[in-house]
């Protein structure tokens, strides 16, 4: 795993297993800015900023970014 994606305090699992879920994570992040940028076109679903910024909070509970 990256030394970019340090688990939160108390958080336990295998570095396969971060390293998978650090996928997700930058996936989400990468989400999160198309997200923004559509928003300001008004080209996406007013609940898509909502469900992205749910799976960042999940991120954020699992590594310290």
């Amino acid at each position: 795993m990256s030394e970019t994606w340090q688990l939160q305090e108390g958080v336990k699992m295998d570095a396969a297993t971060a390293a998978e879920i650090a996928k997700i994570a930058c996936a989400l992040k990468s989400l999160s800015v198309y997200t923004s940028l559509a928003m300001e076109s008004e080209d996406a679903p007013e609940d898509l900023q909502t469900i992205v910024d749910e799976g960042l909070d999940a991120m954020a509970r699992i590594f310290v970014w």
